[in-house]
Protein backbone atom coordinates (compact mmCIF):
# COMPACT_ATOMS: atom_id res chain seq x y z
CA UNK A 1 0.00 0.00 0.00
CA UNK A 2 1.03 3.52 -1.12
CA UNK A 3 1.53 5.98 2.21
CA UNK A 4 -0.58 8.94 1.49
CA UNK A 5 1.58 12.27 1.12
CA UNK A 6 0.30 15.69 2.61
CA UNK A 7 0.11 17.60 -1.21
CA UNK A 8 3.55 18.40 -1.98
CA UNK A 9 4.54 22.19 -1.96
CA UNK A 10 5.13 23.06 -5.27
CA UNK A 11 8.99 24.19 -6.59
CA UNK A 12 8.81 27.78 -5.95
CA UNK A 13 8.81 29.97 -9.14
CA UNK A 14 12.39 30.91 -10.18
CA UNK A 15 13.51 34.35 -9.20
CA UNK A 16 14.28 36.09 -12.38
CA UNK A 17 14.06 39.97 -13.54
CA UNK A 18 14.35 40.42 -17.57
CA UNK A 19 17.55 39.69 -18.21
CA UNK A 20 19.04 37.76 -14.92
CA UNK A 21 18.01 34.33 -13.36
CA UNK A 22 19.09 33.64 -10.24
CA UNK A 23 19.93 29.84 -8.76
CA UNK A 24 22.79 28.38 -6.90
CA UNK A 25 26.05 29.36 -7.74
CA UNK A 26 29.64 28.04 -7.07
CA UNK A 27 30.93 31.08 -5.59
CA UNK A 28 28.38 31.79 -3.01
CA UNK A 29 24.66 30.52 -2.26
CA UNK A 30 22.57 32.18 -5.19
CA UNK A 31 24.08 33.94 -7.81
CA UNK A 32 22.77 35.74 -10.96
CA UNK A 33 22.90 34.14 -14.24
CA UNK A 34 22.61 36.33 -18.11
CA UNK A 35 19.33 35.06 -19.29
CA UNK A 36 20.78 35.73 -23.06
CA UNK A 37 23.57 37.68 -24.37
CA UNK A 38 24.76 40.65 -23.09
CA UNK A 39 26.41 43.76 -24.48
CA UNK A 40 28.91 45.36 -23.05
CA UNK A 41 27.54 49.09 -20.85
CA UNK A 42 24.08 47.37 -20.68
CA UNK A 43 22.37 48.19 -17.45
CA UNK A 44 21.32 44.29 -15.97
CA UNK A 45 19.80 45.25 -12.73
CA UNK A 46 19.30 47.68 -10.25
CA UNK A 47 20.40 47.98 -6.51
CA UNK A 48 17.26 48.62 -4.89
CA UNK A 49 16.53 49.00 -0.81
CA UNK A 50 15.66 51.62 1.39
CA UNK A 51 17.31 55.04 1.90
CA UNK A 52 18.95 55.84 4.75
CA UNK A 53 21.24 58.43 6.33
CA UNK A 54 25.16 57.99 6.75
CA UNK A 55 24.44 57.38 10.70
CA UNK A 56 22.15 54.83 10.46
CA UNK A 57 23.99 53.21 7.93
CA UNK A 58 27.00 53.19 10.16
CA UNK A 59 24.94 51.44 12.68
CA UNK A 60 23.24 49.36 9.88
CA UNK A 61 27.27 48.21 9.36
CA UNK A 62 28.03 48.01 12.89
CA UNK A 63 24.83 44.93 13.45
CA UNK A 64 26.87 43.19 10.41
CA UNK A 65 24.51 44.05 7.43
CA UNK A 66 26.57 43.58 4.08
CA UNK A 67 23.61 45.17 2.15
CA UNK A 68 24.84 48.85 2.46
CA UNK A 69 25.53 50.26 -0.74
CA UNK A 70 27.15 54.10 -0.82
CA UNK A 71 25.22 56.30 -2.74
CA UNK A 72 25.86 59.77 -2.31
CA UNK A 73 27.52 61.90 0.27
CA UNK A 74 24.46 61.94 2.57
CA UNK A 75 22.68 59.08 1.93
CA UNK A 76 23.43 55.11 1.18
CA UNK A 77 20.93 52.00 0.18
CA UNK A 78 19.91 49.44 2.55
CA UNK A 79 19.85 46.46 -0.26
CA UNK A 80 18.56 43.89 2.82
CA UNK A 81 15.17 43.77 1.44
CA UNK A 82 13.49 41.24 -0.64
CA UNK A 83 12.56 42.91 -3.23
CA UNK A 84 16.30 43.78 -3.84
CA UNK A 85 17.36 40.70 -6.08
CA UNK A 86 21.03 41.81 -6.82
CA UNK A 87 21.89 41.65 -3.99
CA UNK A 88 21.86 37.81 -5.16
CA UNK A 89 24.88 39.00 -7.60
CA UNK A 90 28.24 37.49 -5.57
CA UNK A 91 31.66 39.23 -5.75
CA UNK A 92 34.91 38.28 -8.03
CA UNK A 93 38.24 39.33 -8.41
CA UNK A 94 37.53 39.36 -12.25
CA UNK A 95 34.20 40.55 -12.34
CA UNK A 96 32.01 41.27 -15.75
CA UNK A 97 30.17 43.95 -14.17
CA UNK A 98 30.34 47.37 -12.31
CA UNK A 99 28.27 49.44 -9.98
CA UNK A 100 27.16 52.71 -11.37
CA UNK A 101 25.63 55.70 -10.33
CA UNK A 102 23.14 57.14 -12.28
CA UNK A 103 20.98 59.75 -10.88
CA UNK A 104 20.63 58.70 -7.34
CA UNK A 105 20.10 55.26 -8.57
CA UNK A 106 22.64 52.35 -8.40
CA UNK A 107 22.62 49.77 -11.53
CA UNK A 108 24.89 47.14 -12.20
CA UNK A 109 26.36 47.68 -15.39
CA UNK A 110 27.87 45.17 -18.35
CA UNK A 111 31.99 46.06 -18.30
CA UNK A 112 32.73 43.51 -21.32
CA UNK A 113 29.96 41.40 -23.38
CA UNK A 114 28.36 38.57 -21.69
CA UNK A 115 27.19 34.92 -22.91
CA UNK A 116 24.38 33.59 -22.02
CA UNK A 117 24.36 31.66 -19.16
CA UNK A 118 27.51 33.54 -17.17
CA UNK A 119 27.50 34.08 -13.74
CA UNK A 120 27.07 38.02 -13.39
CA UNK A 121 29.55 39.55 -10.54
CA UNK A 122 31.23 42.72 -9.22
CA UNK A 123 33.49 43.75 -7.41
CA UNK A 124 32.27 44.62 -3.85
CA UNK A 125 34.83 46.96 -3.38
CA UNK A 126 35.74 46.44 0.30
CA UNK A 127 38.30 48.46 2.15
CA UNK A 128 41.06 47.01 4.07
CA UNK A 129 39.11 47.09 7.38
CA UNK A 130 39.01 43.78 8.60
CA UNK A 131 39.11 42.29 5.20
CA UNK A 132 40.52 39.27 6.50
CA UNK A 133 36.71 38.62 7.58
CA UNK A 134 35.63 38.71 3.71
CA UNK A 135 37.13 35.58 2.07
CA UNK A 136 36.95 35.21 -1.58
CA UNK A 137 35.47 32.06 -3.37
CA UNK A 138 35.49 33.54 -6.65
CA UNK A 139 37.62 31.26 -8.25
CA UNK A 140 39.09 33.53 -10.73
CA UNK A 141 43.06 33.27 -11.73
CA UNK A 142 42.97 36.73 -10.32
CA UNK A 143 41.53 36.43 -7.12
CA UNK A 144 43.60 37.52 -4.03
CA UNK A 145 41.41 35.82 -1.44
CA UNK A 146 39.59 38.52 -0.24
CA UNK A 147 36.36 40.58 -1.50
CA UNK A 148 38.88 43.84 -1.51
CA UNK A 149 38.35 46.71 -4.03
CA UNK A 150 41.10 46.19 -6.83
CA UNK A 151 42.90 49.09 -5.24
CA UNK A 152 43.97 47.37 -2.14
CA UNK A 153 44.98 43.86 -4.43
CA UNK A 154 48.79 44.68 -4.17
CA UNK A 155 48.38 44.99 -0.71
CA UNK A 156 46.80 41.85 -0.08
CA UNK A 157 48.81 40.36 -1.94
CA UNK A 158 51.86 41.67 -0.10
CA UNK A 159 50.29 40.93 2.88
CA UNK A 160 50.31 37.24 2.26
CA UNK A 161 53.62 36.68 0.91
CA UNK A 162 54.52 38.43 4.16
CA UNK A 163 52.79 35.60 5.98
Amino acid sequence: MQPILDNPKPDPAPLETELVIFRPSIIHGLGGFAKGNLSKGSRIIEYLGQRIDKQESIRRCEANNAYIFSLNEQQDIDGDVTWNLARFLNHSCSPNCEAQIEVERIWLIAICDIRAGAELTFNYGFDLENYRDYPCRCGSPDCVGFMVAEEFFDHVRKQAQNT
